[in-house]
């Protein structure tokens, strides 16, 4: 019994250590953190929006969202981060959007868990590719094993098919999303 008890304190006293220790690594850590997934963001802004020079964040809204702007203060349109479920996690992507919000510019993954190899073909030409300038009207819609034939619609990858359509999921989400909540012409 003495010994039952010497374990339990023991492992008690482990456990303790070890759960305060995470802890305070977490508390160390989480500022960090999210201050590279901020610049990591701001980066991806101008990739998505390649014409853009500056943005603002979009504060009428109740999710992240940036309005992209030309040097002369023109508005061009929007970046937006947006995630969903892919095959083996979250997936967090940026996306942008022209004024009408009906044509994206492009796509950057910012966050993926995919299988190496076949669902990080996300994040790599063709894939990302077919995304530029490609029509969202009313969505987008994806094909498989066949080239894409519709201004909206693009060829998912073959082998990572879950991974490719979680991203046009993801996409159709945050522009139903973005819709509802920015009609055409009441920003800047």
């Amino acid at each position: 019994m003495n010994t039952i008890v010497k374990m339990l304190v023991v492992l008690s006293c482990i456990g303790i250590i070890s759960g305060g220790s995470l802890s305070m690594l977490s508390t160390w850590a989480a500022p960090k953190i999210a201050a590279n997934r901020k610049a990591d963001t701001e980066r991806a802004i101008f990739l998505v929006q390649p014409e853009a020079s500056k943005y603002e964040e979009v504060a009428t809204v109740d999710f992240e969202l940036y309005q992209v702007f030309t040097e002369d203060d023109e508005a061009i349109g929007y970046a937006m981060p947006w995630e969903g479920s892919g095959f083996q996690g979250k997936i967090r992507l940026i996306f942008g959007v022209r004024n009408d919000l009906m044509t994206l510019t492009s796509i950057e993954v910012l966050d993926q868990l995919e299988t190496p190899g076949l669902g990080t073909k996300i994040l790599e030409e063709p894939f990302t590719s077919q995304f530029r300038n490609l029509k969202a009207d009313p969505q987008v819609d994806w094909v498989k094993g066949a080239p894409a034939s519709k201004a909206t619609e693009i060829e998912t990858i073959t082998g990572a098919t879950i991974s490719a359509k979680a991203v046009v999921f993801i996409i159709n989400d945050g522009l139903q999303q973005l819709r509802a909540s920015v009609p055409v012409g009441e920003m800047k």
